[in-house]
């Protein structure tokens, strides 16, 4: 294990920052990047660009200072504790400090201990509205402090890891992409003869016909949402009666549960003496539910499937599909229309925002052969088993990450042998 030490301990100097005059156009929108807390994340500790930026005469006309690139910085107001190093020179506001290290102190490092102390920064931050942290008290934070010599080689090794992370999630955003662009083109354009992308109307307009929407594959047909089966909605057991509610119990899906476009399980469970009490429909896994009232429009419209039988309360409504409609085809068929939906159906002049079923189930969406749409969604699930294993990926490498700050800052794992291979 190192040795404590205060963080001041490897700090030359520390330098604050400031606001040139906000009134004043002369000193703003310059070449000079100016960094202020809106421009620091808990997961990014290379600031790349700031929101704001100030010419050379701000600067001289204020208290802020040009710091060199690669000196660490930390928020010491509202976001305290948070840090980044900045692949620039740039200038920084009053909530920021930059910590100068010591000659024999790697600046990476330096970085990785200010990360590793963020929640006790902020555990000792004070103030009843906005929370603030004296630089003389960061500094004092007492912290494992490694071997200059080993320094450097703990920062390369954590810093390689946020980069396998980083190019994860870049893949995982890539993915979304394409998974978005294969949406519009899937729901439109469907599986040709070949098992590729039907040509567009203009490519190949032998292989579309005009329909109350337009052009649209030959084989497809111009339907509603209503028409896709049979829509059925649920209420709530009586809140009174506790054997309604045991801690384990049948599935019942309210508006709080759709964080997910899938779920497994609910916050409230009923008994089946409630369902059969209050007529509830009990659905099969995979059904498609939609929410028609309360929260519908902090996501563009919850389209989620559950995975596991479950009933519904009376804010939602689940579809029981005809024969002719692929169960996990509506999945993909209804967050491909999501937004047109969503517009088309809300209510006016209400409190809470809900959806007009009237509306909703007369929206009319193009639908292919039922052969089509199995194809279809084996193409959709293909790339979803991708960006799952993408994100468990994602998740393990952070766990992995948290373990290996621990070992490595504390000195419980050492980095000797790999300074002996280097050698």
């Amino acid at each position: 294990m190192f040795e404590k030490h205060s963080l001041g301990s490897l700090v030359e100097r520390q330098l604050g920052g400031g606001t040139p005059e906000r009134n004043n156009p002369q000193f703003w929108n310059g070449p000079v990047p100016w960094a202020s807390v809106k421009d620091f994340t808990d997961d990014q500790l290379t600031l790349n660009s700031t929101e704001e930026s100030i010419t050379e005469q701000g600067l001289a006309a204020s208290s802020t200072n040009l710091i060199p690139a690669g000196t660490p910085l930390v928020c010491t107001r509202m976001a305290v504790g948070r840090c980044s190093i900045a692949n620039h020179d740039v200038a920084i506001n009053q909530d920021v400090k930059a910590l100068v290290p010591k000659e024999n102190v790697s600046p990476k490092y330096l970085l990785r201990l200010l990360d590793s102390l963020k929640f006790r920064a902020e555990s000792v931050a004070v103030g009843s509205t906005v929370k603030g942290i004296r630089i003389s008290d960061l500094l004092s934070i007492q912290t494992p402090v490694a071997p200059s010599d080993e320094q450097s080689k703990i920062a390369q090794i954590l810093d390689t890891l946020d980069t396998q992370i980083q190019k994860t999630e870049a893949l995982i955003a890539k993915l979304e992409k394409i998974k978005e662009g294969l949406l519009h083109g899937l729901l439109t354009r469907g599986i040709g003869h070949n098992g590729q992308l039907r040509p567009t109307p203009e490519q190949a307009p032998e292989l579309y016909k005009t329909s109350a929407l337009g052009l649209i594959p030959n084989t497809w047909k111009a339907t509603s949402v209503g028409e896709l089966g049979t829509w059925r909605g649920g209420s709530t057991p009586s809140k009174s009666t506790p054997k309604f509610w045991p801690s384990h119990g049948l599935l019942w899906v309210s508006p709080k549960d759709l964080s997910q476009d899938t779920i497994e399980t609910t916050e409230d469970k009923v008994s089946e003496l409630a369902a059969r009490v209050t007529n509830l429909t009990m659905f099969p896994p995979g059904t498609v539910l939609v929410v028609f009232r309360s929260g519908i429009l902090r996501r563009k419209l919850p389209v989620v499937k559950v995975v596991k039988c479950f009933t519904v309360n009376q804010d939602i409504k689940a579809l029981m599909p005809a024969e002719a409609v692929s169960k996990e085809f509506v999945h993909y068929l209804l967050q491909g229309h999501a937004k047109c939906i969503l517009n088309s159906s809300l209510k006016a002049g209400t409190t809470v925002e809900s959806l007009d079923f009237r509306f909703f189930s007369s929206y009319r969406i193009p639908l292919p052969p039922v052969e089509e749409q199995e194809i279809i969604v084996e193409r959709f699930r293909s790339l979803e088993n991708r960006l799952a294993e993408e994100k468990k990926l994602v998740e393990k490498l952070k766990i992995k990450k948290v373990g290996l700050m621990d070992d490595l800052l504390t000195g419980q794992v050492r980095v000797t042998p790999l300074l002996k291979d280097a050698g």
